[in-house]
């Protein structure tokens, strides 16, 4: 999680020594205004940046605003329907009308709190208050993947393009729970297979970013030179654990999450949504196109506000609460693909 709050200044020092005051009408007053000054690095932190590993595109909207948005006309089953005729000599050209549906998202709201004691405030303990700010935050970030996530996970369990649906996409000759460059490339070719168009159709669908587990990224590091080149295995050993893509693979960008794997929060989340894995394997992958951007939509209708809470003084305390109202939606199935090893 970014570090959002910095140094302070000497007016934001000044004013949370004055939210401790004996007074309380002064203190309420420098509460309110140092929640004023707090809330635009928040809102940095959870639009300004990007969300989900840049995932999802989010649109402010007007809070009277419908969050309603076009979906393509065009689907791989129909395109067969779209062929250009040779003009008969007698006759006309067919008339094709299109007619596109759309999709209204619901948002919904979402809200934390945080409080400290006052003796904080009147000491002007500003490393206490950041650290406060910094966990709020988190608590926003934590709900946020969350959602995201369930979305994703949820539109990629969805498809019925694909061997009816179940079982997902899988290296049969792998052993369970063992990670292959070939499940990479058996991805590689479903999602492109499944994007439409043919090889020469322009911004055809194509596997851009992969999505494995802590385990999944231990079994590549064990990979040997049979099996990846030199310089892939240099960009393996080298990477850090800072989230961003640690190598590419036939072109895909890879990405370790915690969340994946056995046990953790979005197996457990996947294992709900009745689909099966191939047999005997023991966790998914997300596989993603984002050369696109067409698709993860995240409307905000409400940008998140922090007010003071100012029923805690008489408990000798202080802090902030806030909320948002935001949604998500994968608008095209085709841009996510879920295997499992």
């Amino acid at each position: 999680m970014k570090r959002n709050i910095r140094k302070p200044t000497p007016e934001q020092v000044e004013l949370l020594r004055r939210t401790g005051s004996a007074n309380k009408t002064e203190a309420l007053e420098a509460m309110h205004s140092l929640a004023q000054a707090l809330q635009v690095p928040l809102r940095s932190a959870l639009l300004d940046g990007d969300i989900l590993g840049g995932i999802f595109a989010p649109e402010v909207l007007d809070p009277s605003a419908t969050a309603e948005y076009p979906l393509d006309f065009y689907q791989t089953a129909q395109e067969n329907d779209y062929v250009a005729y040779m003009i008969p000599s007698e006759g006309a050209l067919p008339q094709r009308t299109i007619t596109g549906d759309a999709v209204t998202i619901n948002t919904y709201d979402v809200g934390n709190a945080i409080d400290w004691p006052l003796k904080y405030a009147t000491s002007a303990r500003w490393n206490i208050v950041a650290r406060a700010m910094e966990v709020l935050e988190a608590g926003f970030v934590k709900k946020m993947n969350t959602d995201g996530w369930r979305v994703i996970i949820a539109a990629g369990a969805g498809r019925t393009d694909y061997s009816g649906g179940a079982p997902l996409v899988y290296d049969s000759a792998a052993t369970a729970g063992q990670f292959t460059k070939r499940l990479v490339s058996l991805m590689k070719t479903t999602m492109a297979r499944l994007a439409g168009g043919n090889s020469a159709t322009a911004n055809r669908g194509r596997l851009t970013d992969l999505f494995i587990s802590p385990e999944a990224l231990e079994d590549i590091r064990e990979w040997d030179s049979d099996e990846v080149d030199d310089l892939t295995r240099r960009e393996i050993f080298t990477a850090g654990d800072d989230g961003g893509p640690m190598a590419r693979i036939y072109g895909v960008n890879l990405h370790p999450l915690d969340e994946l794997g056995v046990g953790q929060e979005f197996q457990t989340y996947f294992a709900t949504l009745g689909v099966s894995m191939g047999a005997s394997d023991e966790e998914i992958v997300v596989g993603l196109d984002l050369s696109h951007g067409d698709s993860f939509v995240m409307p905000v209708k409400r940008e998140l506000a922090i007010f003071e809470d100012d029923m805690l003084h008489r408990r000798q305390k202080a802090g902030f609460y806030g909320w948002q109202e935001h949604g998500f939606a994968a608008l095209d199935g085709r841009r996510v693909l879920l295997a499992s090893f």
